[in-house]
């Protein structure tokens, strides 16, 4: 059996029969959103945590008792790898904001020079998904009526021309994501004795990543103990290595 995509439907549409093909309602699509920025922001936490408490084990094995070498490399490492980030993310989804633009555009032209052929489009597209032809045309038709850009683009594309992503949003997230992941190693160094800044920072840290990683596992229904696990090994490998070039290199800060 075939399963029907989600869509919306306009309020035009609502109420009619052809309303009740949809089977995923427009709530739960927002719901899976929101769920998708809660997990990316997740992970930007992750790599705060992971690479700042890398760089601050480094320079604290060279020497723990040097607050001010620390502080420095903690505030500069944090500034320069979320700033890496939140551009990182402004380009990708600038890209992705231009394409689905220009499928808009594209969708547009295609309507405007033969409306007919896209309502047989349509209708091809939602017979493929399992519909009966007499059905399938009712649908493509009533569709038409209605918004046939939004019919176009959300079955074909999956695109909601007015809501698309927004680069702004998603770079001041993963700086903000990665801002505060970065801030708990760095605080941990700061607030601890010299004698106990190492050993703080690595408990600390793994629990942070266990936490997210349980996190991490609910929100994408995967097992929990695999994904802590990876998180709890991935860090303190990085911790762990860090440490020993800071101890081997010796180098004064």
């Amino acid at each position: 059996m075939t399963t029907l995509i989600p869509f919306t439907f306009s309020d035009s549409v609502k109420g009619s029969p052809v309303a009740s093909i949809a089977p995923v309602a427009q709530k739960k699509e927002s719901l899976a959103a929101r769920l998708n920025w809660l997990r990316a922001g997740v992970l930007g936490a992750n790599d705060g945590i992971v690479s700042i408490s890398g760089l601050l084990v480094g320079v604290a094995a060279v020497n723990p008792a040097n607050t001010k070498a620390i502080a420095i490399a903690g505030v500069a490492g944090i500034v320069s790898a979320a700033l890496s980030m939140s551009v990182g993310e402004y380009v990708s989804v600038s890209t992705q904001r231009d394409t689905e633009r220009q499928i808009v555009a594209d969708q547009k032209a295609a309507l405007a020079a033969d409306p007919a052929g896209q309502e047989k489009r349509l209708a091809s597209l939602w017979e493929e998904r399992g519909l009966p032809k007499d059905t399938a045309t009712l649908v493509a038709r009533t569709l038409s009526e209605s918004d046939a850009l939004d019919a176009h683009l959300s079955l074909e594309h999956n695109i909601d021309h007015d809501d698309l992503t927004n680069p702004w949003v998603a770079a001041g997230s993963s700086f903000l994501a990665f801002l505060c992941g970065s801030l708990l190693p760095l605080l941990t160094m700061l607030l601890f004795p010299p004698s106990m800044r190492i050993p703080a920072t690595f408990i600390a840290v793994l629990v942070a990543l266990g936490l997210t990683g349980w996190i991490s596992a609910i929100l994408g229904r995967a097992p929990r103990l695999p994904a802590i696990a990876r998180l709890l090994i991935g860090g303190s490998v990085a911790m762990a290595l860090t440490f020993v070039v800071g101890h081997i290199f010796g180098v004064a800060v």
